[in-house]
């Protein structure tokens, strides 16, 4: 029997689960918000201390890194002191090098460097919240509740909103005062309200010993492949996409940049959808039909289709799969990682899905510069979509038969 089964029968009310969703998906919004932050302050950063391509792309990336790597660690410490200890801790943590890189630290490329660094922190709280969400919700639940809460995604849509426009109201500190602010007050009331799952165990190993552990668990790696494609290609589109729009098509920035916000908000939205669908008809069947889809999508986009309606339909399809997808893969985390293990797999496959969003850009890019097409960069796309569908209906599925009879049932 799995150790959170005694939780359930002590019954925690929907009322009190839905608080604690809630609470931590707010959680996890704030504090990729202030993850977020330097990204679109990029180009005035740029002027301003006359960066290059490299450092300017090197600015924005480090907090990216950091964040998608220090989730490894951070899960595992969640698996270890819980959410109710996690979540005030990263967003207090968190409010250093905002305030550090809106007061002095956007002075120099050093600083900023070096402030984007603690940034990154801010990035591992969806390592704390996976776990913490989990114990809270019976596995026929689970898929829908790590959708709402994967929703807290859309924290950096917020940054992109607000960052700017604060800087050209105010001044350059301001949008760092009002996300320190937000970090505070958020890092306060979790302190007050959060509550670990009646019946949560701690784990007694050492970090090294859970770590290694959960490297020799084989959903740890099939889920980090899912989540590199899935998560993966929505980073990589919402990177890469203006770029694409802009020369492909002719837009013009803004507009290139409103459908990039278009497609990050759909597979924001569908996130919960994908985990709600895995819920009920299992997250294998979710995942196969998301990377058919983003295949499908890909194949026709090599052919630079116009733009209405095809273009954007095959955009639009590929939004909602790879959000969808994103959503089931963390519903097959929960359903197979042994429940005192959820986080420090959760940091593993985190990491792989911010890191898979850094090489289809890279790879476009290069295809594109040698070829003066993107055809190639997509059909790679479909490619690598058609083999996680086959990996998906073949090694996962058999994985999750095995695991427990109580589980297949769900896949």
């Amino acid at each position: 029997m799995r150790e959170s089964e005694p939780a359930r029968t002590t019954g925690p009310s929907a009322g009190r689960r839905a608080m604690m969703l809630a609470l931590a998906t707010v959680g996890f919004a704030v504090n990729f918000w202030a993850w977020a932050l330097l990204s679109p302050l990029a180009p005035l950063m740029k002027e301003t201390l006359r960066l290059d391509s490299f450092a300017q792309a090197l600015v924005v990336a480090v907090p990216v890194v950091v964040g998608s790597l220090g989730r490894i660690p951070v899960g595992a410490l969640t698996d270890r002191y819980g959410g109710r200890v996690m979540f005030p801790l990263i967003s207090a943590v968190t409010i250093v090098p905002v305030l550090f890189l809106g007061l002095v630290g956007h002075s120099s490329l050093v600083t900023l460097l070096a402030g984007g660094f603690v940034l990154g922190v801010g990035g591992t709280a969806f390592a704390v919240g996976v776990p913490f969400v989990s114990a809270w919700f019976p596995p026929r639940r689970r898929g829908l509740a790590l959708g709402v809460f994967g929703a807290g995604m859309g924290g950096t849509a917020i940054s992109a909103l607000t960052t700017v426009n604060l800087v050209k109201a105010w001044s350059f500190p301001a949008p760092f005062l009002v996300t320190a602010g937000v970090l505070g007050g958020y890092a306060v009331v979790a302190a007050l309200l959060l509550r670990d799952a009646p019946g949560r165990t701690s784990p007694r190993e050492s970090l090294g010993r859970r770590l290694g552990a959960v490297l020799q668990l084989r959903v740890t790696w099939q889920a980090s492949a899912l989540y590199a494609v899935a998560f993966g290609g929505f980073v990589a589109f919402s990177v890469y996409l203006p770029a694409y729009l802009k020369t492909a098509y002719g837009l013009a920035q803004a507009d290139a940049a409103n459908r990039m916000a278009g497609f990050v908000l759909l597979a924001v939205l569908m996130r919960p959808v994908g985990g709600w669908l895995s819920d009920r008809l299992g997250p294998v069947r979710v995942l196969a039909w998301t990377f058919a889809v983003v295949a499908a999508g890909a194949v026709v986009q090599s052919f630079t289709p116009p733009l209405m309606p095809l273009g954007t339909i095959a955009f639009l399809a590929m939004a909602a799969a790879l959000g969808a997808g994103s959503g089931a893969v963390f519903a097959l985390v929960a359903l197979l990682a042994p429940p005192q293990q959820v986080g420090s797999v959760t940091g593993v496959v985190g990491a792989a899905g911010g890191l898979g969003g850094f090489v289809p850009p890279l790879v476009m890019g290069a295809l594109y510069g040698a070829l003066s097409s993107y055809a190639l960069g997509l059909v790679a796309l479909a490619l690598v979509a058609v083999a996680a569908l086959v990996f998906t209906a073949t090694g996962v599925r058999h994985a999750a038969q095995v695991r427990a009879p109580e589980v297949a049932r769900h896949v």
